[in-house]
């Protein structure tokens, strides 16, 4: 196996250089030992319930800039295997 193409949304609480480390140990003596492991991280998105306006969430807080934190995730906690390069 050459690489593992993933795609993080940045809500779903991985951190991208513990999932290259975790990745390394995890394929050690497999045969996916020495893959490169490429993350495309997703930036998360909202819906605002009170303006409806639909923003970025660059983190976990969950609050419109209008002020309202009644507000509905829509993107940024997926992990989707994108593509894997074998040989």
């Amino acid at each position: 196996m050459h690489s593992v193409r993933l795609e993080v949304g940045a809500l779903c609480a991985v951190v991208p250089d513990a999932m290259q480390f975790c990745f390394e140990l995890a394929t050690e003596g497999t045969v996916a030992d020495g893959a490169r492991l490429d993350l495309d991280v997703q930036p998360g998105s909202a819906r605002c319930r009170t303006c409806g306006e639909n923003f970025v969430l660059p983190d976990l807080i969950l609050l419109c800039p209008c002020g309202s934190a009644d507000v509905e995730v829509v993107a940024g906690r997926d992990l989707k295997i994108l593509s894997m390069e074998v040989s």
